[in-house]
């Protein structure tokens, strides 16, 4: 059975103490995850230590780090490796993200790199993908992703892709309060299974996590969860409100 995950993205959000009470709040709540549900939080790079200490009290609930160099060590000053995040014991690391991608230029190919160290080290990628409007105005959204998930995933084995989890962001619904219909997540999802099936085979394809990143919120959850493809979200904006965020792992299938 493939892994249901409801994964919080903070990203450059709360001073520590807000993360702090944003954490202690959310695990406080009666939520009980099954073997195949998983809860992430995706924090900054100064909260991971918090993060991984509080979470560590529950089952099935995990850190995730933002983002990691492709690089193993050096002269980066600024960055983190994956290396740094295994010695913390961080399990998860959302590998490009569209701002990633947008605001600091990051390629296929870096991000090809970026997989391949995560999964050196032992860590799960949460492998990122999606459109921008532009891109589903011309109705080339397939060939689009194929190619971000071609160049970036393919150089991988069989066995290495089973440790990846895949988010798909249409782009243009992330933070702009549009989201996808059912239809439209359901369509994509189903399509990636169907790019993975056709590298990795039926069955790997069929254990992949694929999950959903464009404004999910408390309200469409339970409905965009319930597509037969769609295996959790990536949740920006509703992750930093700690009702939000509870009703969402709740959603899960």
């Amino acid at each position: 059975m493939r892994k249901q995950i409801a994964a919080a993205n903070w990203k450059m959000n709360l001073t520590y103490q807000q993360g702090a009470e944003l954490l202690k709040t959310i695990l406080s709540a009666d939520i009980s995850l099954n073997e195949n549900q998983i809860a992430l939080f995706a924090v900054p790079f100064p909260y991971l230590e918090l993060a991984n200490d509080t979470v560590h009290q529950k089952k099935n609930y995990y850190a995730a780090a933002q983002n990691c160099s492709d690089k193993k060590s050096g002269a980066y000053t600024g960055e983190i490796s994956a290396e740094m995040l295994k010695s913390l014991d961080v399990p998860y690391c959302l590998v490009g993200h569209s701002e990633r991608r947008e605001y600091f230029g990051e390629t296929n190919e870096i991000l090809s790199g970026k997989v391949a160290i995560c999964l050196t080290y032992g860590l799960t990628p949460v492998f990122c993908c999606g459109e921008a409007l532009k891109i589903r105005d011309q109705n080339a959204q397939n060939s689009f992703v194929e190619q971000q998930l071609r160049e970036s995933l393919f150089h991988l084995s069989a066995e290495q892709i089973l440790n990846v989890v895949i988010a798909y962001e249409p782009i243009w619904a992330i933070g702009t309060g549009k989201t996808a219909s059912t239809a439209q997540a359901q369509e994509m999802h189903a399509f990636i299974r169907s790019v993975l099936q056709k590298q990795f085979g039926k069955e790997v394809a069929g254990q992949i996590s694929i999950l959903y990143g464009g404004s999910v919120k408390a309200n469409n959850a339970k409905e965009l969860f319930a597509c037969p493809d769609v295996d959790g979200g990536l949740v920006g904006g509703a992750s930093l409100v700690a009702s939000d965020f509870m009703e969402i792992i709740r959603a899960l299938k």
